[in-house]
């Protein structure tokens, strides 16, 4: 078995793919109860919503597994995300194709997932202070670029692609765009030598550099691809609505930790498995949807989220203290 999904104490063994199963489980059970017993959930329409609401809280979810896997956070994705978009709008409002805006908007999250490393690694800055800052400061940004305002009628076949579906079936396109990036990034974490060094960081940075791994230089490079994934999600969230703004995707960290912690990450590091996160992303968004498709307000469905982050947290810590007792 392998030793990120395990752990010793007190001479026994402790299987934190355990969490993982059990997730899986209650996702799949969450599924049909709420087909059988919610209006229209079980539908291909609602299929198609509850993909493209799932997109960016699974694209970001992918790098940030990698980055808590490590011990750190990245608070500021959703800002990220805020920012592609307003600066796609701006671009698009000065007349630029939007073959172009797009690679902008990507490498623009790169700059800034590097921003986020940089102080990091090199700064030697606690991650949770430096996000927290960077989180207020890209928004912010995305302010000064847009102001209150939006943009609107990006070209229709882009517009159409995100939002269409695979001809004949109810699957939505993006999803392909989730499933080869999931596929990437399992591969990256699971069976690769960085990978590896991840959880091995995770595990203990100080054993990690004596292995002949160099800690600030991977989490650097998994900033950055935390700030390009969570640029996409911004084109893709722009894309979906035709409207770009400096808010969209407000507060939308907090269901992506929600979603990688209820999935098994540990907060602490050094421990997680990306199927199990995919079940988190699933879980979540399929209970905002029956709630929404329930007529419960926005204000509850914040609840549902909080409820969930700190389930995520207390559940495989008191599943691992009932086992060694």
């Amino acid at each position: 078995m392998s030793a990120e999904l395990t752990e010793t104490r007190g001479g026994r063994q402790l299987n934190w793919a355990n969490w993982n199963v059990a997730i899986i489980a209650i996702t799949v059970l969450v599924l049909i109860i709420a087909a059988a017993s919610v209006d229209n959930f079980g539908t291909g329409q609602n299929f198609g919503f509850l993909v493209l609401d799932l997109l960016p809280i699974a694209l970001v979810a992918l790098p940030m597994t990698l980055v808590i896997v490590t011990g750190e956070i990245d608070l500021s994705v959703a800002s990220t995300l805020g920012l592609s978009s307003a600066v796609m709008g701006y671009l698009w409002n000065a007349n630029q194709p939007i073959e172009t805006i797009i690679p902008i908007c990507l490498l623009l999250g790169a700059v800034l997932g590097a921003v986020n490393g940089f102080f990091v690694t090199v700064l030697g800055l606690p991650s949770l202070a430096v996000t927290i800052g960077t989180l207020a400061l890209y928004r912010g940004l995305a302010f000064v670029v847009l102001g209150d305002g939006a943009v609107a009628d990006f070209p229709a076949v882009y517009t159409d692609w995100v939002t269409g579906t695979i001809a004949g079936t109810p699957i939505p396109n993006v999803l392909l765009v989730i499933v080869v990036l999931a596929v990437i990034f399992g591969l990256i974490l699971h069976a690769t030598p960085i990978g590896r060094a991840v959880f091995a960081v995770g595990a203990g940075e100080q054993a990690a550099r004596f292995a002949g791994i160099r800690p600030g230089r991977l989490k650097f490079w998994l900033y950055v691809a935390s700030g390009v994934i969570s640029g996409l999600a911004g084109v893709l969230w722009t894309l979906r609505y035709s409207s770009a703004r400096a808010d969209n995707g407000a507060g939308l960290e907090l269901a992506v930790v929600a979603a990688v912690l209820l999935g098994g990450v540990s907060i602490f590091g050094g421990k997680g498995a990306l199927p199990g996160v995919i079940a988190g992303v699933v879980l979540l968004g399929s209970l905002q949807n029956a709630l929404r498709l329930s007529d419960v307000s926005n204000e509850a469905l914040n609840v549902v989220t909080g409820v969930l982050l700190i389930a995520s947290v207390l559940g495989p810590n008191l599943a691992s203290k009932l086992r060694r007792t």
